[in-house]
């Protein structure tokens, strides 16, 4: 089964982070988040990728170029205007086989690919969408079914006491490629506007409208696997926590010079700084003598810690700076812009 990756977006909610990267390019552990996706799909054997572009495209064909660095044989699918999360996906249609694959490049998991293939391969249905149950359905795309998993139907973000069910869509699917007689016709998905391409189509506005109208059988996965869609910056700098607790393998350096504490290639300063709790040291990092972190914290590359500067539950992008004497306590640190 062949894959793709969604990242053509852009991030808005990301801002600043995402002025000049798109989304897929943030990063998580001192890797771009999609980096972590292009690794998870190795693991389950899914080792033939295309991801679409649109948003700073050499940003991301720079950093993975064919893919082979990654384990992957990687193409891309450029969008001189964006097509939609459905139009983007027929817009590479040539790429696919019977059935694939297709998953955000923002969504963070470690879910069990391997097991979702099994599941749709085993069940008559067109479609396969990966679910988690949530607290708060107020936040997602809520995925309504029968007893058996068929679904029945969607609710937008619906208030917990409205809601039909707490089964969040991931933005993870499995399609047989029949799913593509259900697009709309060019230039009449539900979501076009002036502007939009004739190819535009959307999954929850366009294409599964028209497999429940039709009355396709298409299903529900459940996974109670870490899963996190980075829609905000909160959210990303918790998503570098639960890495480094563990509550998401995401791989960390083997260098582990001391219970909770890892350092990715060479750093300065490391046996001169007061570090307690869990730390992730970037390659090239600087720490300034008598300098205190408290974990969980993550260094970027190449980040600078002066003198006696204290950081506390905090994640420092690559080539961010602290000056001697300050102090970070929460949140996230940017470098200083060219």
């Amino acid at each position: 089964m062949r894959a793709m990756v969604l990242a053509a977006g852009l991030g808005t909610r990301l801002r600043p982070v995402t002025r000049s990267v798109p989304k897929p390019m943030v990063p998580v552990l001192n890797r771009p988040v999609m980096e972590h996706i292009l690794r998870l799909l190795v693991s389950h054997d899914f080792a033939e990728v295309i991801a679409n572009l649109h948003w700073y495209p050499d940003a991301i064909r720079g950093h993975f170029e064919d893919g082979s660095g990654f384990g992957v044989e990687l193409e891309y699918s450029y969008e001189e205007e964006l097509l939609g999360t459905a139009g983007g996906v027929r817009h590479a249609s040539h790429f696919f086989g019977d059935d694939f694959l297709v998953i955000s490049g923002d969504a963070l998991t470690d879910m069990d690919l391997a097991s979702m293939r099994e599941f749709h391969r085993s069940h008559d249905g067109i479609a396969t969408l990966a679910t988690r149950r949530v607290a708060n359905t107020s936040e997602f795309g809520v995925v309504i079914t029968d007893d058996s998993g068929r679904i029945q139907g969607f609710q937008e973000k619906p208030d917990p006491a409205e809601a039909l069910s707490d089964l969040a869509n991931c933005g993870i699917y499995m399609f047989d490629r029949e799913i593509f007689e259900y697009f709309p016709a060019p230039g009449t998905s539900k979501l076009a506007a002036p502007g939009h391409p004739d190819g535009f189509a959307d999954w929850a506005y366009d294409v599964f409208p028209a497999l429940l109208e039709a009355g396709i059988d298409f299903h529900a996965y459940e996974t109670d696997a870490y899963w996190n869609d980075i829609g905000t910056i909160a959210e990303l700098v918790q998503s570098n926590f639960d890495g480094l607790e563990g509550s998401v393998d995401l791989g960390l350096p083997d260098n582990e010079v001391r219970p909770g504490v890892w350092v990715a290639g060479d750093a300065e300063g490391i046996e001169g700084a007061e570090i307690d709790g869990l730390v992730l040291i970037g390659e090239g990092a600087r720490i300034g003598a008598g300098a205190q972190l408290v974990g969980p914290i993550v260094l970027g590359n190449g980040c600078s810690i002066g003198a006696g500067a204290g950081v506390r539950e905090a994640v420092l992008l690559d080539r961010s700076s602290l000056e001697k004497g300050a102090f970070l306590a929460g949140g996230l640190l940017g470098p200083t812009r060219d």
